[in-house]
């Protein structure tokens, strides 16, 4: 049973794989031949950072983490010495295996030994100025050919770059948390980046055996783009009338991992607010934003973090409603200007899956209109293997194909008259439902792919 289930994990792997690389325009048709990987480095090693060390150490390539100081040097090769840890326990790693991946791991505090790195993978965090500074610096320390990565998750590559001369050479490696083990690999390609940079990182993906899908560069890129609505939409909901942990529970029972404010104590409220200020800064017609997180931020609930999120935590991390929750659901609604509204009340558990995924739709049909992606099959790979979107449904595009494009158009064009903007279906959209063709469909309308 064992075999027969990793056998069908395997063949879902291969299929997925062979759905998100295929038919890559300018790179698979030119014949370029992926450069020898040998030494990878790294820039912070924090949770992502460790984790994508930890990513490359497990197949053979030496790694070189970088930190500010001893101590969050200490803390980073620490979080890769238990990561690998993790194996040995459940039996996946001998003793001796994790001895000669620990081996392959060195931790420095300059950029000296960056020097005959072939790929620096720059994951420290979303700040903007301390990025470009550690661009300037590597294009300083490193090699001519090296490529330089950022694992950002929001900002646009070509911010990132703007105080280099090697724009050809910088790309986007977006990882999921937790890098080691999520499968997806986000590469993100400004009109700069060259094809032979692609090429190696495609390669490099299926060294450390990810799935790559390769998208154009804007806020959120494809994946955290597609889904930004995804909790927005939750926080509408809640500011109009329903119940956070009911919503959670029919998010749920759908098929996500989990819902949308267990996963935003799990991402902690930080980060949840510094990439929802991205948002509006860069999508602001279409932005619901609720106060929520950042009035439970000022109150020190940071999340799962600190044992407080939207649910309370034991020490065995365990998650517990919380009926304080209400004091902090009262104040953003009154800071919104809204009231329980009676219709919500009545939401059926299909109503709610729909008024929380229909924006997510909603978006994607824009990534792929404006040439973010190239294809649906794409953002189904992205959905499923970046945000845990059930695999049994097919992916958030294929679902709402067997939906039907005519339907997830009215239900939005509905809500949009009640609740605003951030309903709004868009023009791919709509012209998909009033032709009645599928959202997957491609137009010969001449649209400019960022690709």
């Amino acid at each position: 049973m064992l075999e027969q289930s990793q056998t069908s994990k395997s063949l879902r792997h291969f299929f997925f794989a062979q759905r998100a690389t295929s038919k890559i325009p300018n790179i698979t048709n030119l014949g370029l031949t992926p450069r020898r990987i040998l030494k990878a480095a790294n820039v912070g090693g924090g949770l992502m950072g460790s984790g994508i060390a930890t990513a490359f150490i497990l197949s053979d390539i030496v790694v070189v983490l970088k930190e500010v100081n001893e101590k969050f040097l200490n803390t980073g090769i620490n979080r890769i010495k238990a990561n690998l840890q993790s194996f040995v326990k459940k039996g996946r790693m001998t003793q001796e295996d994790y001895e000669k991946k620990l081996s392959l791991l060195s931790g420095v505090l300059d950029y000296e030994q960056f020097r005959d790195a072939d790929v620096v993978i720059e994951a420290v965090i979303e700040d903007l100025l301390l990025k470009q500074k550690i661009f300037s610096d590597l294009e300083r320390s490193c090699h001519s050919n090296c490529i330089f990565a950022t694992n950002t998750s929001t900002i646009d590559l070509r911010l990132i770059g703007q105080q280099t001369a090697c724009q050809d050479r910088i790309v986007g490696a977006h990882f999921f948390s937790p890098a080691h083990v999520m499968p997806l690999l986000e590469i993100v390609r400004t009109q700069q980046t060259s094809s032979q940079v692609i090429v190696d990182l495609l390669d490099v993906a299926k060294k450390i055996r990810k799935t790559p899908i390769v998208v154009g560069s804007c806020t959120g890129f494809a994946v955290n783009r597609m889904f930004f609505p995804y909790g927005q939409a939750a926080g509408l909901l809640v500011d109009y009338g329903l119940d956070i942990y009911h919503i959670d529970h029919v998010i749920a029972n759908f098929g996500m991992p989990t819902g949308p404010f267990r996963l935003a104590d799990l991402v902690g409220f930080g980060v949840a607010v510094a990439t929802g200020k991205q948002y509006y800064k860069s999508y602001p017609e279409r932005c619901y934003k609720s106060r929520l997180t950042e009035i439970m931020l000022e109150e020190n609930r940071t999340g799962e973090s600190s044992h407080r999120g939207f649910y309370l935590y034991n020490d065995k991390r365990q998650a517990s409603p919380d009926p304080d929750i209400k004091k902090y659901v009262e104040k953003s609604r009154n800071m919104a200007g809204v009231a329980q509204d009676p219709k919500l009340m009545k939401l059926t558990d299909k109503d709610i899956v729909e008024m929380v995924f229909f924006p997510v739709v909603n978006e994607a049909c824009r990534v792929l209109d404006e040439g973010i992606a190239l294809k649906a099959s794409d953002l189904d790979v992205a959905s499923i293997m970046g945000m845990g979107f059930p695999s049994f449904r097919g992916g958030v595009m294929f679902w709402a194909d067997s939906l039907g494009a005519e339907y997830v158009y009215r239900r939005l064009d509905a809500w949009s008259k009640d609740y605003g903007e951030f309903f709004r279906p868009c023009e791919y959209l709509a012209a998909r439902a009033s032709r009645g063709t599928s959202l997957a469909a491609t137009t010969a309308d001449g649209t400019k792919s960022r690709l």
